[in-house]
Order: structure tokens, then C-alpha cells, then sequence
């Protein structure tokens, strides 16, 4: 049976892949981002122009939704953006652009969204978030915020909203070889730099993590880890929450060696 499915952030990486993959098996997409894609994806798809942070765009989406599909089945919140910086030097615009696209934008797509759901008496809403969100890595606060929130928001959601027939999946990637590190933010250029090398080297690709987003989904799942190293670490962390602590802190002691070297050039230039 063919669904409505709507995806923000979907006209490149993670969100491209999954517009792929969904209109492939037949579904209707519409991508909803700042940026329209050059060409879109064959099948049944449709462009928007969404700035998840803006009320007005989401309450055109449901609009759009309502009168040229008849309603929504499938809401992924996945546009967001990438931040790396000691806590020190995060300014408090940084923190406002990071959670205003990541955690607002997400929770924008809800407020607009479940009332439709609710109506209808179905709905799935699917929300990206970050294993960051469950590691939580030393200079990286403002990230690991953002995307915690997220999590915590979709466990509240999937209690709040399933007396409702409206099911809720948390998706928490890895890093993932998409353009995400094009637009990262970070006023600690060794951070921007060593996060950058981890975006590009990871390990999945855009495509293989959208096949386990869209399994997942299918099989109603709430969690969804996609890298094996990630739920290696996660399940580590909940029974040996020590050696994790261990391993990070012998990580982050050499990159804070690094950021030293930093600040003492920058403080003679």
C-alpha cells in the first residue's frame, strides 16, 4: 500500500537516500528543504520549500499534505545541522542555531503534524537524532545536546502518542559519508577539522543506513541504531559504564593536546 511520506533536509545525504529508497517501492515523498534538489528522484515526488524553523512554512506543509494527499502517513524530521567546540568557546548564537534547527525543527514538525495524526487516527513519526546523543563526546556539547533532546523527546512521544494509534522511531546513526560536515559550525578549527575526518570516514553510507531507517520503520522499532560499532559502544556503556568512560577520557586527552597547541598559536598571532 502506498504512503505519504514527507521528509525535511530530504534534497541531499541521509535525506536524499531515503526519498530514493521510499519512492522506489512506490511511496509518495515530498521532500521538504531549504535548498530544491537540481533533479528529483523518479516516482512520485514533490518538493517544498521548508525552513524547519519557521511556523509558517510547517503549517503550509500540512496544507500542502491535507489537500494534495488527503493527509499524512510517515513524518521524518531530518534536517539538521553538524557543531563541534569546547564549551568555553560555543557562543550563545551557536547554541541558539544548533537547537533551533535540531531540537525546535523537530519539535516544530510535531506540533504541526500530530494534530493531523490524531484526526486521522494514525501516523508514524520518525525522528533522527545521533548515537552523539547517547555517547555524548568531550567538545562536542552543543551536538550532543541537540540530538539527546531529540531522544528524549521521542520517548516521551512514544508513550504520549500511542493511545492515539500514532507510533513514534528514534533514529541514532553513527557517522555517515554524507555533506553534513559542509555546513558544521565550530569555533575550534582542530574540533571542525577532526569531525569533518570522522563524517567522511564513516563507515555506511548514506544508502545503507536509509535501508535500515526504512526496515526499522517498517517494523515498527522505536530505536534504531544503524552502525554495529554504535550499538557495541551503547550496549558497553549500560554495563560497563567505566571502561567507556576510560576509553573516551584516553581519546579525549590526546585531541585536548591538540586544542593546547591551538590556543597557545593562536595566542601569539
Amino acid at each position: 500500500m502506498s504512503k505519504r511520506i514527507l521528509i525535511t533536509g530530504g534534497a541531499s545525504g541521509l535525506g536524499r537516500a531515503l526519498v530514493e529508497r521510499y519512492a522506489a517501492a512506490g511511496h509518495r515523498v515530498l521532500i521538504a528543504d531549504l535548498h530544491e534538489p537540481d533533479e528529483l528522484p523518479d516516482g512520485d515526488v514533490s518538493f517544498l520549500r521548508l525552513d524547519v524553523r519557521v511556523l509558517g512554512d510547517w503549517q503550509r506543509a500540512r496544507q500542502w499534505c491535507e489537500t494534495t494527499w488527503g493527509g499524512l502517513d510517515l513524518l521524518v524530521n531530518n534536517a539538521g545541522v553538524a557543531a563541534a567546540g569546547r564549551i568555553e568557546r560555543l557562543q550563545p548564537d551557536d547554541w541558539d542555531w544548533i537547537l533551533d534547527i535540531n531540537l525546535k525543527g523537530t519539535v516544530n514538525g510535531c506540533r504541526a503534524f500530530v494534530p493531523l495524526f490524531k484526526q486521522q487516527g494514525s501516523g508514524h513519526v520518525v525522528n533522527i537524532a545521533s548515537l552523539a546523543g547517547l555517547l555524548n563526546l568531550p567538545g562536542m556539547a552543543s551536538y550532543n545536546v541537540s540530538k539527546a533532546a531529540v531522544i528524549s523527546l521521542s520517548q516521551t512521544l512514544r508513550q504520549e502518542l500511542a493511545p492515539y494509534g500514532i507510533r513514534t522511531t528514534v533514529v541514532c546513526p553513527g557517522f555517515v559519508r554524507t555533506n553534513l560536515g559542509a555546513g558544521l559550525r565550530s569555533p575550534d578549527p582542530v574540533l571542525a577539522e577532526l569531525a569533518d575526518r570522522m563524517i567522511q570516514g564513516g563507515k555506511l553510507t548514506a544508502d545503507q543506513v536509509a535501508e535500515q531507517v526504512v526496515d526499522g520503520v517498517a517494523g515498527g522499532r522505536f530505536l534504531v541504531l544503524t552502525h554495529p560499532e554504535g550499538r557495541r559502544a551503547v550496549r558497553l556503556k549500560r554495563v560497563l559504564p567505566s571502561l567507556v568512560d576510560a576509553q573516551i577520557a584516553k581519546v579525549w586527552r590526546r585531541t585536548a593536546a591538540k586544542l593546547d597547541a591551538q590556543d597557545r598559536q593562536e595566542a601569539t598571532t
